[in-house]
């Protein structure tokens, strides 16, 4: 425990001190030549948001976020932005970026963090290293060492963090862009802390806005501002080293409580990257178990929509407080209701399709219909992933539960399927030869001399 007596610099009371050094050693200890799974995940991870990314640019959102900060002059040019061919200041370019990768929800999830680990990381530290000219290899190893301070900030403090209402992806997001670009800036030790510490009194982020444009904005703030915060120490920017665990600080304002430095121990030896789960359907993850509950009865059972009479959806209270939309008006409200797509599922709709979570479809009174058929509640003891109890007009129960809550084993498989979701996302953006292209050289990004050669890929 620390003993100093200073009540703003000082750790909270009762909390254990050396919390955001700990952080600052596990991002500093990542390699830069990354072993075998850990760098397959992670440039998987890049893949899968350049992809998204890409399709994102489009989406209204994007749009104005450029309109605003990039069309009416922005003074550099240091940066791409990815769908667009426009160039603006690192800073800005994150920004635009980070919103675009998460525009379609569509973008990978963390269990560790309750967050989106890529959306906030990826955009800065791409952003930052094109303005450096860094290689490709710095660019996956910061990018993982972002990535792994997020996830193990999120096991310092608990689900109590998302369940009181903080968007991970913007909070948690904040400090992980924070140290990947203090890992690409060379920053030391102090250099970190700061970084750090200018991260965490940026960090934002509130649920509330979910199904709105802001929750993208949200990890668009988080890589620019993590971004900003390592520029600013690098700079001599001064902050509170001790940011997570200090008196008022990140921990005691934004969760019940920090836990022990223990549970980073026992993760010392761990990627934690290569726990990422890859969303194949293009809305909320926490409905991913439910959708594929729906698909899994409608294969086993040959259901049509006609013959279903009522279903019982179950999940953990936490669910509600995310996915529990009743009667969605728009797209992006519809990727955050169980019961419109539990209804899609049922009605045979491609969920993988971003384009089918459309304003126009969460009018169409066949969704409508089946969708004040499904009844959602929460249950503390449903499987992880929840439960889908379907009953036919004909008297039939059927229950299906899928859990999604587990990496895949099988990286060769994830990156066939990856590989085939990146073409369906960025084909129809940068045309088909060049998207092959770009995922090539994703393949072998730690071989790239420069990383504005994979930018200026990323454009129509």
């Amino acid at each position: 425990m620390s003993t100093r007596a200073d009540p703003v610099l000082g750790p909270a009371a009762g909390v254990q001190a050396g919390a955001t050094a700990a952080l600052v050693r596990a991002g500093r200890s990542v390699p830069r030549g990354l072993p075998g799974e850990a760098l397959v995940v992670a440039k998987q991870c890049l893949l899968d948001w350049l992809g998204v990314a890409l399709l994102g640019s489009r989406e209204p959102l994007s749009a104005v976020l450029a309109a605003e900060l990039v069309d009416q002059g922005d003074a550099g040019r240091q940066a791409t932005l990815i769908g667009r061919g426009d160039r603006a200041s690192a800073a800005t370019t994150a920004l635009v970026n980070g919103a675009a990768g998460h525009a379609l929800d569509f973008d990978d999830t963390h269990m560790r963090m309750i967050g989106h680990p890529t959306a906030p990381v990826a955009p800065a530290v791409l952003a930052l290293a094109e303005r450096e000219q860094r290689s490709g290899a710095d660019l996956v190893s910061a990018f993982v060492s972002g990535v792994e301070v997020e996830c193990r900030l999120g096991v310092l403090v608990g689900p109590s963090h998302y369940a009181r209402g903080w968007h991970a992806t913007g909070t948690l997001g904040t400090f992980g862009a924070a140290a990947a670009c203090a890992r690409l800036l060379g920053l030391g030790e102090e250099g970190w802390s700061y970084a750090l510490g200018i991260a965490g009194t940026q960090a934002a982020g509130l649920k509330g806005v979910f199904g709105t444009m802001c929750k993208p904005l949200h990890a668009g703030k988080a890589a620019a501002n993590g971004l900003l915060s390592a520029a600013l120490a690098a700079r001599g920017f001064t902050s509170n080293p001790e940011i997570v665990e200090a008196h008022q600080g990140f921990a005691a304002t934004h969760a019940e409580s920090l836990g022990g430095l223990e549970a980073l121990e026992t993760l010392e030896d761990r990627y934690l990257i290569r726990e990422t789960l890859f969303k194949y359907h293009a809305a909320c993850y926490l409905t991913h178990g439910v959708i594929e509950g729906a698909l899994l009865l409608c294969r086993r059972h040959e259901i049509a929509p006609n013959n279903v009479a009522t279903v019982d959806v179950e999940v953990g209270p936490e669910v509600l407080d995310v996915a529990n939309i009743e009667a969605p008006r728009t797209g992006l409200e519809g990727k955050f209701s169980l019961r419109a797509v539990t209804a899609m599922a049922l009605l045979g709709d491609d969920t993988s399709d971003p384009a089918a979570y459309s304003d126009e479809r969460m009018a169409a009174s066949e969704l409508i219909a089946l969708r004040d058929r499904v009844r959602v509640r929460a249950d503390e003891t449903a499987p992880a992933s929840g439960s889908v109890r379907l009953r036919t007009t004909d008297g039939r129960e059927l229950v299906a539960s899928v859990d999604t809550t587990v990496p895949v084993a099988d990286l060769d498989l994830q990156q066939q399927r990856l590989r085939a979701k990146f073409r369906a996302l960025a084909g129809p953006v940068v045309g088909e030869d060049r998207a092959e292209a770009l995922a090539e050289m994703v393949d072998h990004l730690e071989k790239l001399d420069r990383v504005g050669e994979l930018t200026r890929m990323c454009v129509p």
